[in-house]
């Protein structure tokens, strides 16, 4: 039997997945301090939902990270402090974030996850790594599609030039 047979959690991490984890997880932690604020300027109850569904899926995926990385013996990167809960009414009308930024920015960052989980599950040679990204992306792909469909809903999505095909009038 190789090293890498057997049961993967046995197997050690090689030195791209630790990176892509540990990188991972410093900045999911980044961005629960970030929804956390964002979740502060929320006006819109929908998209406080969706924040908050956004806080708890990365809550649990750097419970699953810290734990892999430890159970590796790898150090963890540092957590920001939690975000206290401000009344949207005690933050200046020119320094909130507005509704259609706070979903646009929410976008970006589901759609910047869906992309790492992608490279993390195709550089893992840990089944059980790959698995578990192939979890979050999952996740993110189902929240991804709430956002979208808030954005569009709201009227907050701005849509690039759209292309219709007229080769029938040509």
């Amino acid at each position: 039997m190789g090293v890498l047979s057997g049961n993967p959690a046995n197997e050690p991490m090689h030195y791209g997945e630790v990176f892509a984890t540990w990188s991972y997880l410093l900045t999911a932690k980044g961005l629960v301090a970030g929804f956390q604020t964002k979740l502060n300027h929320a006006g819109d109850d929908d998209l406080k939902k969706l924040l908050q569904e956004a806080i708890d899926g990365s809550q649990q995926e750097i419970k699953q990270i810290e734990t892999l990385l430890k159970e590796n013996g790898i150090g963890l990167p540092p957590t920001p402090a939690e975000r206290p809960n401000t009344r949207l009414e005690d933050i200046p009308a020119g320094a909130r974030f507005l509704d259609p930024e706070i979903a646009a920015s929410l976008s970006a960052s589901i759609a910047a996850g869906l992309v790492a989980c992608s490279q993390i599950m195709g550089q893992s040679i840990r089944e059980d790594i790959a698995m578990m990204f192939g979890q979050f992306h999952t996740s993110k792909a189902t929240l991804g599609g709430k956002v979208l469909r808030l954005n569009k809903e709201k009227g907050w999505l701005i849509p690039p030039p759209l292309h219709y095909n007229n080769a029938e009038e040509c």
